[in-house]
């Protein structure tokens, strides 16, 4: 059994769709807002010394962290390429390019500006945060010049889209993305209706 830390509506909600889209056997156990608690982050901290989520607990009580690698890893014990392709499919180059590009560009850019006084002087914190939040704008504009079809992949779903349904949840969120990446909010909108997720939108994103 799988123990998924989790937030509804925070990055964990990437592993979450994708252990219920393998079938795999999971147990959550919800945190505080890491931002806002002292005892939340005391909690988390033992198990992942940044206390972040996703913290991933594997059943042999080996920690996983970081949610690129987390898929990977789901895909190849799942032995599963219904959400990573294969090591031969011709669209695995470009899922591991969009998977980290996500990861690496656009997803700590929330680590920088949901608390910008961390980085910032008081004085500049406002300015700072709010220049993230427009590089981030420019950011989902490269994301959408590689969509290649339907899916971000073009014929077929993939963890990418999964990451893209989540992560336009959030700042600008989804009245943005439709006016402005009308693409990506298709995606998004497309993957939000797979009955494969139907659970896991429900618990982290209730209407």
């Amino acid at each position: 059994m799988f123990k998924l830390f989790a937030r509804p509506g925070w990055g964990s909600t990437l592993v979450e769709a994708q252990l219920a889209w393998y079938g795999l056997p999971f147990e959550i156990e919800d945190v505080e807002d890491l931002f806002a608690s002292a005892e939340a982050r005391d909690r988390l901290t033992p198990v992942n010394p940044v206390a972040q989520v996703p913290t991933l607990v594997l059943p042999d009580g080996a920690v996983m962290t970081e949610s690129a690698a987390i898929t990977l890893y789901l895909a190849d014990l799942a032995g599963s390429a219904a959400l990573v392709p294969g090591a031969s499919e011709p669209e695995r180059p470009n899922f591991l390019r969009w998977l980290v590009f996500l990861v690496a560009n656009i997803y700590p850019t929330f680590t920088y500006a949901d608390d910008p006084g961390r980085f910032a002087p008081a004085d500049a914190a406002a300015e700072f945060g709010a220049n993230v939040e427009r590089y981030r704008e420019r950011l989902w504009g490269v994301v959408e010049r590689g969509v290649g079809g339907e899916w971000f992949l073009g014929e077929r779903i993939s963890a990418l889209d999964i990451y893209i349904a989540v992560m336009t949840r959030w700042r600008p969120r989804r009245p943005w993305f439709a006016e402005h990446r009308s693409i990506l909010h298709a995606v998004a909108v497309r993957a939000e209706a797979r009955p494969e997720l139907a659970q896991v939108w429900r618990r982290n994103f209730p209407e």
